[in-house]
């Protein structure tokens, strides 16, 4: 119980900070799209600020729910952090939450009941040898490169999707490391995890992610990014737990059927929640889909 209450508080707290922020870097200059004086641009902003402080308790607290639960346990629940984000969004807009809006929250609801009951994941598997420690990293890396590079080769809101999947590739793996770190800590003390290279690795991929999530943020409005990086992380982290954390999930042909099903209503769910009209546009980007006709002409 107390796994699941840490998880959904720190969803709670990552889907404000997410919209908080979004609010700022809408506003920021468009030449600092994936250049670090972006950050530097949004930390004279209060929102983007109150925002971080929103996001950062949000990962301590799934910092400690990764501590006592397995990735692939946490992961999932992680991913509700879009429906907190949705219920700013409507304060935010004052627009209701509709039949798809319902939807989408009971679709990703359900993913995460479905995934979890079939999965039934649990931890204490044998350690992973360095190889595949390595290899799983470095494929995540390798796919968040990829994606980058494919993205700045595409239009502006296609790019931001883009981004932020990559962001969260980055933010799985950024959980994954973080369990290892904790465990470390717990088991062999402060100057075993000092010496070794994961809480680095932490926080490097927090750094490259914030500055890819908040890039995207930028790029369009919330709807572009916010979905692709909550379908992209649980995903990433559940890969990364059971490539070499040594988590496991049931194997049975009908276990793994509905763990399947979990997944794809968990990314629907996102995806339908995510472009509901309650969630929040970029200043001037239009809220229709009507073309922009030029200045209106003098009948006269």
């Amino acid at each position: 119980m107390a796994v699941f209450l840490l998880a959904l508080s720190a969803a709670c707290f990552l889907g404000l900070g997410f919209v908080l922020q979004q609010h700022a870097a809408q506003r920021a200059p468009r030449a600092d799209l994936l250049h670090w004086r972006l950050l530097l641009d949004l930390l004279r902003m209060r929102e983007w600020l109150l925002g971080t402080g929103f996001m950062v308790t949000g990962l301590i607290l799934s910092a400690l729910a990764l501590n006592q639960g397995e990735v692939s346990l946490v992961e999932p629940l992680l991913a509700t952090n879009l429906i907190f984000a949705m219920a700013l969004a409507r304060i935010l807009t004052r627009q209701t939450l509709g039949r798809s809006g319902w939807a989408g929250v009971l679709l990703l609801g359900l993913g995460v009941t479905v995934f979890i009951v079939a999965g039934r994941p649990t931890g204490g598997g044998p350690p992973a040898s360095e190889l595949r420690h390595w290899l799983v990293v470095g494929i995540v890396v390798g796919l968040t490169l990829l994606l980058v590079s494919t993205a700045r080769r595409m239009p502006l809101f296609e790019e931001a999707t883009l981004l932020a999947l990559a962001a969260g590739l980055l933010y799985g793996l950024q959980d994954a490391l973080t369990r290892t770190t904790t465990q470390r800590l717990d088991h062999e003390g402060l100057d075993a995890v000092l010496q070794s290279w994961q809480p680095y690795a932490v926080v490097a991929a927090g750094v490259v992610g914030l500055l890819l999530v908040q890039s995207a943020f930028e790029a369009a409005p919330l709807r572009m990014s916010l979905p692709a990086l909550t379908a992209a992380q649980p995903i990433s982290g559940i890969v990364c737990a059971v490539g070499f954390l040594g988590d496991r999930l049931r194997v049975t042909p009908w276990a793994l059927a509905w763990e399947a099903v979990g997944l794809v209503a968990i990314v629907i769910g996102v995806v339908v929640i995510g472009r509901h009209p309650a969630m929040p546009d970029t200043a001037g980007a239009s809220t229709d889909d009507t073309p922009d006709t030029g200045p209106p002409v003098d009948p006269g």
